[in-house]
């Protein structure tokens, strides 16, 4: 970017510079418009050597639409002349140059411009050479970065300069550039429209190129900027040197080619673009969507058939477009001439027909009809450029008007008094106040930063029945609307590239469908990622989640994790297979217990039942009922008191089971301790010492039993965690004070240890019915039943664990219950002739 203030400084005279007059469309008048514009595209490259008599190489590359908005200006000055309301009796002239589009020529071009009636020397520096300009205000340039060097220049002088084509946001800085106003909007507003147009169309993975000068330099930054924020990635990004090598030009080429990006955003001159698309063209290289900024989307440049394939479906910014009355008329009828002024005339009639014009003996004939010609020159049904051309001109009227007190009342009512002095100050200041509604209902004024209403028209390059590319308006944008309102589109009318009519798709990676979440990749921008599944007890029920939702408490994710379920109370039912089991053998124990206590009651006076206390057997025949009975406790789904009763009931029951196989067991060994000699351990420990150590023994249980229930009782708990992956909530009793379980258990080992000590001691009494050797067997089983319930018990999930805990206590109630009175009542029931009191003390021989 060329600076400003140096390109200024190195133009030190002004005599220097007028030695080679430019050449000019001029028409005289009491006030003169100066005019820059980009007439042709292709700049000499700038000399810096001022001599006397300084050789200016021409420019290149004549630009037909440029021509149409430097001849749409001198068509609004004549317009303005014969309107009898705005500025009577005053007539305004024009002084137009080339810009070349460059900052030196453009430069070169505004110091011609306003110093082209002035008689100077060459003591005279810049400043005081432009002091008392002879134009009023300036209307130009195109390009931003020329515009910046001329604004700069024209700024502490308050010449007005009004542009009607330069958008850089830069030019809004009134510090650097106080004399600036523009008819176009500022870059920023047509960014802001281009980040919403292309986030509502559904891109967040596109490309951008831009070129070296300001425009588009300040332009793709912002809308980089904007684009980031509202959740976009760059692709990649291309600049396009100022006079790119065929290699530079292949490289972008293949960048393009390479890039999973089908949306490419452009800010850049149709000229800038022209070897890169041409390049484009002969690969073929289709199915790009291109998003254009307001400088090229309505070039007719590019529209020619080479570009059809490359090109069709293009969208883009554009200013609204009118239809000037009498401007058509006013371009189909300049003809070329001789005389001073007609230069440009000659040089577009030469290139629009191809051929020389010399005006003796011509090759053109000056006579051509421009009604028959394909050019942008003569495409005056939507001008866009034109009109800001043309807003630019009656704006200045309009400061003018006002200036020169043209309303007022007076000797001279509705004349002006244009021999009033006019410094460019004033005008400047009214200018920046103007406020007027045109021709065309469009209210025209600056705002405080010199900016007018941001209006855009949404353009589509669409073929028609001819295969000829035409712009269609497709949408709008109002940076002044309401955000929501901002951007209107109709989206069934666009073209896409290729000619489709579905909106393409343009993406690093396919946004995860619902049950997955968004998982980026390292390095690489946010918009490339990887699709994970949601975990269990997650969701996602839109397409591009990033984030999974946790379902809520006693809910679970169904199999495709796109919705909550409630969860399916688990517990162990009387309806479960396994429950019919439990119960069944719960059942089948109560039964067998009461069979085998109804053949005790009636046999209770045989010797075998009286045998060890027949009180006891009934009393351990009861316990033994309590702890099959418990075991229902534990089936069904857990409440408050089944959660409070299972636990002690077990506990219980098997303590008071216990403690009558404990006082059995030491009545037998009394029993046969009997036989010795003075031996009154039988006599001592008789029915009452008995019952007294059976609740002794019992009570300790009880009380612990107590305390657990009124200090930390067990409730009901809805548990999700044991089955996860199959989404159900196991319905269990939660013990608050693990401990108290363990205390019971531990309580219940210490007698079954003591039981079975005792018993073992007991193991060589006489074999004809050693009831001691019943009680060892039972309480073998008894330990392995516990023990092995203790690793089971706390590995098994869910219901699983209250399964294992019935299983423990319906196998240990069994073999209790098999063990010491089975064996009884086969002697009781088929081996009567040995339920006799001999029997019992081993002095019966088989």
């Amino acid at each position: 970017m060329e600076g400003v203030s140096g390109v200024a400084s190195s133009l030190p005279k002004c005599a220097k510079l007028l030695d080679s007059e430019p050449v000019a469309l001029q028409s005289e008048g009491d006030f003169v418009i100066g005019g820059l514009f980009p007439l042709h595209y292709v700049a000499p490259k700038p000399q810096h050597s001022y001599q006397r008599k300084p050789q200016i190489m021409p420019c290149s590359g004549f630009d037909h639409r440029a021509f149409r908005w430097m001849m749409t200006m001198a068509f609004a000055v004549e317009e303005i002349n014969s309107n009898s309301s705005l500025l009577p009796g005053v007539k305004l002239g024009y002084w137009i140059i080339d810009s070349c589009d460059h900052v030196h020529t453009s430069l070169r071009a505004l110091f011609s411009l306003v110093s082209h009636s002035k008689a100077v020397t060459q003591s005279e520096t810049l400043p005081s050479c432009l002091a008392d300009s002879p134009v009023s205000a300036v209307i130009g340039l195109a390009s931003s970065s020329p515009t910046r060097a001329v604004a700069h220049t024209l700024g502490p002088l308050h010449l007005p300069l009004v542009s009607y084509f330069a958008t850089c946001t830069c030019l809004t800085d009134k510090q650097m550039y106080p004399s600036f106003l523009r008819t176009v909007p500022s870059d920023l507003f047509q960014v802001r429209g281009l980040v919403q147009l292309v986030t509502f169309l559904g891109w967040f993975w596109v490309g951008t190129i831009e070129t070296t000068d300001d425009y588009s330099h300040y332009g793709i930054q912002e809308f980089s900027n904007q684009f980031r924020q509202r959740g976009g990635c760059l692709a990649f990004h291309l600049t396009i040197p100022k006079s790119p090598t065929a290699a530079e030009i292949q490289e972008m080429a293949d960048r393009l080619q390479r890039s999973t990006a089908q949306v490419v955003v452009v800010f850049a001159s149709e000229g800038q673009l022209l070897n890169l698309l041409l390049e484009l063209a002969q690969r073929n290289v289709t199915g790009i969507q291109w998003i254009a900024s307001e400088s090229w989307v309505a070039a007719r440049l590019l529209t020619s058939p080479t570009f059809h394939p490359v090109l069709e479906g293009t969208l883009g910014f554009s200013f609204p477009g009118v239809r000037i009355p009498g401007l058509k008329e006013f371009l189909l009828n300049i003809r070329p001439s001789p005389r001073p002024g007609m230069e440009f005339v000659n040089m577009f009639w030469e290139e629009l027909f191809g051929c020389r014009l010399e005006f003796e003996g011509t090759i053109c004939t000056g006579s051509e009809d421009l009604r028959y010609t394909d050019s942008s020159y003569t495409d005056v049904s939507q001008v866009r450029i034109s009109y800001n051309v043309y807003k630019a001109v009656y704006a200045i009227a309009h400061a003018l008007h006002t200036l020169l007190n043209c309303d007022s009342a007076g000797q001279n009512k509705g004349m002006c008094e244009k021999h009033k002095p006019v410094t460019s100050r004033q005008l400047l200041h009214h200018l920046k106040k103007v406020n007027f509604t045109n021709q065309f209902e469009e209210k025209i004024y600056f705002d405080s930063n010199g900016e007018p209403v941001p209006l855009y028209d949404i353009i589509n390059w669409q073929k028609d029945s001819q295969g000829q590319i035409r712009f269609v308006k497709v949408g709008s944008y109002d940076g002044s609307a309401p955000l929501k309102q901002q951007l209107q589109m109709e989206k069934n009318t666009i073209v896409w590239t290729k000619g489709q009519s579905q909106v393409p798709v343009s993406q690093c990676t396919a946004p995860c469908p619902p049950g997955s979440r968004q998982a980026r990749r390292p390095g690489e921008p946010h918009c490339c990622f990887d699709c994970l599944p949601c975990a269990e007890g997650e969701i996602s029920n839109q397409t591009g989640s990033t984030e999974c939702t946790k379902c809520p408490e006693y809910h679970w994710s169904d199999k495709d994790k796109v919705k909550c379920v409630a969860g399916i109370e688990e517990f162990l039912s009387f309806y479960d297979t396994m429950g019919i089991i439990l119960v069944t053998l719960t059942l089948l124990g109560v039964v067998l217990t009461t069979i085998i206590t109804t053949v005790f009651h009636c046999f209770r006076y045989t010797p075998i039942v009286k045998a060890n206390n027949s009180e006891i057997s009934f009393l351990l025949l009861l316990s033994l009922k309590l702890c099959f009975l418990c075991s229902l406790v534990f089936i069904g789904q857990p409440s408050v008191w089944t959660c409070r009763l299972r636990q002690a009931a077990f506990g219980i029951s098997f303590v008071l089971c216990l403690s009558c196989l404990l006082v059995k067991t030491i009545v037998v060994l009394l029993a046969f301790r009997a036989n010795v000699p003075g031996s009154r351990a039988l006599k001592l420990f008789g029915p009452s010492q008995q019952r007294f150590l059976i609740l002794c023994t019992t009570a300790p249980q009880v009380c612990l039993c107590a305390g657990w229930l009124l200090g930390a009782p067990p409730f009901p708990f809805r548990n999700p965690n044991y089955q996860a992956s199959t989404g159900k909530i196991v319905v269990e009793c939660k013990e608050p004070w693990p401990p108290g379980f363990y205390l019971v258990l531990s309580y219940i080992g210490l007698l079954a240890f003591f039981c079975l000590l005792l018993a073992f001691l007991g193991r060589k009494l006489p074999d004809t019915f050693n009831e001691a050797k019943l009680i060892t067997f039972s309480m073998l089983i008894f330990w392995a039943v516990w023990i092995s319930f203790i690793p089971a018990y706390v590995s098994s999930p869910g219901k699983f664990t209250v399964a294992v805990e019935v299983f423990a206590i319906l196998a240990s109630s069994f073999g209790l219950l098999l063990c010491i009175f089975v064996p009884k009542c086969y002697i009781i029931l088929l081996r009567p002739e040995r339920n006799i009191k001999k029997g019992m003390t081993g002095k019966y021989l088989r």
